[in-house]
């Protein structure tokens, strides 16, 4: 269903049972509501700056907040949106239609088989925000998918992946340990309270093939009312201590955000 913002006359929030998946600004698609959108959009930013045209492709759609986003910013973009659920892009395009000459793709498959029908080394970036209800899906965050993530991207190529989880974070450590075994430069983007266990909330995982510019992406996250921290280097490695990747055969979904089934943003 569609929630109207009441202080936007076009502006609406996509809520899938009880979650909130995203928030849509027809005449405004750079208004991004939720907490964690904005800080890919900060990755982003501190890579891509506006104006430049990227090759992107997008597991999750939703109401696509993020690829209106670029069409608006970045808009000789190429983008591809590979979002399973034909009858909710349907209605996405019946009640939030794209703009028109968008650049936007959306093909009705899962990120799994999207990806392994692209070609080798076609996109500059690639960002995962896949949720089935509140969880992240188990086939999305293994070693062998992440490992071909990295084949689709190219060698000046950037991932991101949204999470959510609270410290200690036995899951998201499993998943960048797998981000780390793909891509060479690796960073961990949350909230303190989130990275301590006092609040489950949205962790943002970056893996880039050539070196990430961990000060500017610090910067831009750090200077919001809700800032995020960054991990990496010596940090990232403490955090990690031992963990493994996930497996093909031990692979899981993100953890249950406790007694709210509604994504934190």
């Amino acid at each position: 269903m569609l929630v109207p913002d009441l202080a936007y006359p076009r502006a609406f929030t996509l809520r899938v049972g009880r979650t909130d998946q995203s928030y849509v600004d027809l005449d405004d698609p750079l208004r991004l509501e939720f907490d964690y959108m904005q800080r890919l959009v900060d990755v982003l930013d501190s890579v891509a700056a506006p104006g430049q045209r990227v090759r992107i492709v997008h597991i999750g759609g939703a109401a696509m907040t993020m690829p209106r986003y670029i069409a608006a910013t970045r808009p000789t973009s190429a983008q591809i949106v590979l979002e399973p659920d034909i009858e909710l892009t349907a209605f996405i395009r019946r009640h939030l239609p794209l703009p028109r000459r968008s650049g936007i793709t959306v093909r009705g498959t899962d990120g799994r088989r999207g990806i392994a029908e692209l070609r080798n080394g076609y996109a500059d970036l690639m960002i995962i925000d896949a949720f089935v209800g509140a969880r992240v899906p188990a086939d999305l965050t293994t070693a062998d998918f992440l490992a071909d993530a990295r084949r689709a991207l190219n060698d000046q190529s950037l991932i991101m992946i949204n999470l959510t989880d609270r410290g200690p974070l036995s899951y998201g450590r499993r998943v960048v340990a797998g981000v780390r075994q793909a891509f060479p430069y690796v960073a961990l983007c949350a909230e303190a309270s989130t990275l301590k266990g006092r609040r489950f909330g949205n962790v943002i995982v970056v893996g880039g093939t050539t070196p990430l510019p961990y000060a500017a992406i610090a910067d831009r996250v750090g200077r919001t009312p809700f800032p995020y921290r960054v991990l990496r280097g010596a940090r990232l490695n403490q955090l990690l201590a031992d963990s493994l990747p996930f497996r093909e055969d031990d692979a899981a979904e993100s953890p249950e955000p406790g007694s709210s089934a509604r994504r934190l943003a």
